[in-house]
């Protein structure tokens, strides 16, 4: 497959996604994923898989465009087809780790979900032992940490 992109360098600001080309963008037909920076070409690989209503072919030229603006912007692809990047999107799980968390039974799962619920209850009180504190230090009282925990103690 052929890309179709070029690099844009248009000085100043731009107003709206329509005043780039379509020779801007990973797929042109639909202008999604722009590929103006290198920042967007780690973007557009990053999110590749996420994009919907595309047809493969589409995803083919997408990624000739995406690797032709690695090249230009110099950033690093290590995906040799379009099939390494995904066609799906993705959870965020390996496959390994996604089975794994299904085996597990409710109570497991349940256990660390309570887990979570003390750590928040933990920090969100020593969240509030801290405004309180910043309460007293601005009402010009000075408070160290060390008689504070004194005081709590007596």
């Amino acid at each position: 497959m052929t890309a179709t992109w070029k690099p844009h360098e248009k000085h100043g600001k731009l107003t709206a996604q329509s005043d780039l080309p379509d020779s801007v963008f990973a797929f042109p037909k639909q202008r999604k994923e722009p590929l103006t920076d290198a920042s967007h070409v780690r973007n557009a690989i990053a999110r590749f898989d996420q994009v919907t209503g595309v047809s493969d072919d589409d995803r083919a030229l997408a990624f000739a465009n995406i690797k032709k603006a690695a090249k230009h912007y110099g950033v690093e692809m290590t995906e040799k087809s379009w099939h390494d990047l995904g066609s799906r999107p993705q959870t965020g799980l390996s496959a390994r780790t996604a089975r794994a968390a299904a085996k597990r039974p409710a109570a497991a799962r349940s256990a660390s979900a309570r887990k979570g619920a003390k750590t928040r209850k933990r920090l969100q009180k020593k969240a509030g032992r801290v405004k309180a504190t910043r309460k007293r230090a601005a009402a010009g009282k000075k408070v160290t940490r060390r008689k504070a925990k004194r005081k709590k103690k007596s």
